[in-house]
């Protein structure tokens, strides 16, 4: 058994959260850990909390996954991604076995199901009942829970004059109802439970200055139910590992399966906006290591803040270093049978 604080944040407008071509045309639809990480970090600041000198504020988080809840009053259904590799022992329908391979998403019963190596349906069941679009659930849900609208924006030309001003498209994405998206949470949560406070009124996500992002923020509690053995296990957060040798031993069995991608960006605070931060290459939550544990946190902080910041401040007369830029690399793992 593994017990999580759920964190639900149900917007109140529309979001935009970008991808790593920092394309406007195109949002994501879910928050990586290490993004929801910097973003409390980075309200606490404000508020003049003093951050760990190692970045960790006492516990991890998930990445943020979708919710379908009707209205405030209705019973949530959480999802989960859906591993990147699983076994199905009674899928012997070819169709069926189809059907299953384009669901992203798995209600909190079905990850149950996936992650103990049990029976995923019953005899003679028709999948297409249960699959809605992306997400496997047996409950009622409207598929067009998580919706996007592509409009035109124009970014206006400098007081100076000496820009034109340029036509651009944004893709912004709305929740129906009370849905929105959840993660986990493990550990001491009170740096978290603060941050959070500010967070929701200050935004998450891009063009926070024209209204995107804002949301409200309830706390639940979940209860996983893991296999008792395993030698693997399915990350939930973006995973930075500690070093070459830990990670050579995860990747080091036939089953595993990951997906990574490289997590960097631009300074935030102001006046240092126009800097890059380092950039660091990190697996993807669904991935499946080598990893016989218990429930467990894995993974490490590391520190973005360029090597040439100091000298681009003085030669920019920007002031003094802005505090270090933490990535947060920390996964919550939870065994899968495979």
């Amino acid at each position: 058994m593994a017990n999580y604080t759920v964190y639900k944040l149900h917007f109140t407008s529309p979001v935009h959260f970008g991808d790593n071509r920092s394309d406007y045309g195109v949002s994501l639809k879910t928050v990586q850990s290490d993004t929801i990480y910097a973003a409390v970090t980075s309200c606490l600041s404000k508020i003049g909390v003093q951050i760990p000198d190692n970045g960790d504020l006492g516990c991890s988080v998930s990445s943020a996954f979708p919710f379908y809840q009707e209205n405030r009053n209705s019973s949530p259904v959480y999802f989960f991604p859906k591993p990147l590799r699983y076994s199905l022992p009674n899928l012997k329908d070819i169709s069926d076995a189809k059907k299953v391979k384009k669901v992203r998403w798995l209600d909190f019963d079905y990850l149950r199901r996936v992650i103990n190596g049990e029976q995923l349906f019953v005899d003679g069941q028709d999948i297409t009942s249960i699959k809605h679009g992306g997400f496997l659930t047996a409950g009622a849900i409207a598929e067009d829970f998580i919706s996007s609208q592509v409009s035109p924006r124009v970014t206006m030309p400098s007081r100076l004059g000496d820009e034109d001003a340029r036509p651009f498209y944004m893709d912004r994405v709305f929740f129906k109802g009370y849905s929105g998206l959840f993660f986990l949470a493990e550990g001491d949560c009170s740096l978290l439970d603060r941050g959070l406070k500010l967070l929701q009124y200050e935004g998450i996500g891009t063009d926070r200055n024209v209204g995107n992002g804002y949301f409200e923020c309830q706390k639940d509690s979940i209860t996983i139910e893991c296999p008792e053995s395993s030698e693997y296990s399915i990350s939930l957060s973006i995973f930075i590992p500690e070093n070459k040798e830990k990670l050579a031993l995860m990747l080091g069995k036939e089953a595993v399966a990951y997906d990574f991608a490289r997590r960097g960006g631009w300074i935030t605070e102001s006046p240092y906006n126009s800097i890059r931060k380092n950039a660091v290459y990190a697996f993807l939550p669904a991935s499946v290591f080598a990893l016989g544990k218990s429930p467990c946190v894995e993974g490490r902080i590391v520190n973005l803040q360029p090597e040439s910041l100091g000298e681009i401040i003085r030669t920019e007369n920007l002031g003094e270093s802005p505090h270090p830029i933490w990535r947060c690399g920390k996964s919550i793992f939870i065994p899968i049978k495979i």
